[in-house]
């Protein structure tokens, strides 16, 4: 029974994966949205090196997985 339920969740996450593709660069104020912080303190942030914008000023989305799984 648990290997099943787990098989079941593996397959609707990869399928909500699918359906709900990521944008592979989001502006300050998404970033910001999406770390639950200010536009100000994501300024910190980027000024601190903590989350590096790219260099068009976008975040990578793989800077917001960093910085969620970091707890920043």
């Amino acid at each position: 029974m648990t290997e099943e339920l787990i098989n079941i969740t593996e397959f609707a996450i990869r399928r909500f994966a699918e359906s709900h593709p990521r944008p592979p660069h989001v502006t300050k104020g998404q970033a910001a949205e999406m770390l639950k912080i200010s536009r100000p303190t994501l300024n910190r942030l980027i000024a601190a090196g903590a989350v590096r914008p790219n260099k068009c000023g976008m975040i990578p989305i793989s800077e917001i997985d960093h910085a969620l799984a970091s707890g920043r």
